[in-house]
């Protein structure tokens, strides 16, 4: 995770086709993300983007994939995310 001009920028790793929707913890500097929607046609990167906002607090136009588009590994952007708020959301 870095902190950057406009908020907070972190790796991710998705899995789709996931019985729920969840974030299942820290897999090496990425965190996991287990999706219910398929790889197909972009749905599990709207599914990611749209899980994201809504776990974060934030609006779904604040949350970006900057790199990663069609791979497991990707790398999110939340602006306006302060790096204390990204740790609270975490912990739970």
């Amino acid at each position: 995770m870095k902190v950057t001009n406009k908020g907070i920028q972190f790796k991710i790793k998705v899995q789709p086709r996931a019985s729920r929707n969840e974030i299942s913890g820290w897999q090496g500097d990425a965190l996991k993300i287990r999706l219910t929607a398929p790889p197909v046609d972009g749905e599990a990167n709207e599914a990611c983007l749209k899980f994201l906002a809504e776990y974060f607090h934030v609006t779904r136009k604040q949350v970006k994939i900057t790199s990663g588009l069609k791979s497991k590994h990707k790398v999110i952007e939340i602006e306006g995310l302060t790096e204390e708020q990204f740790r609270r959301c975490l912990e739970g």
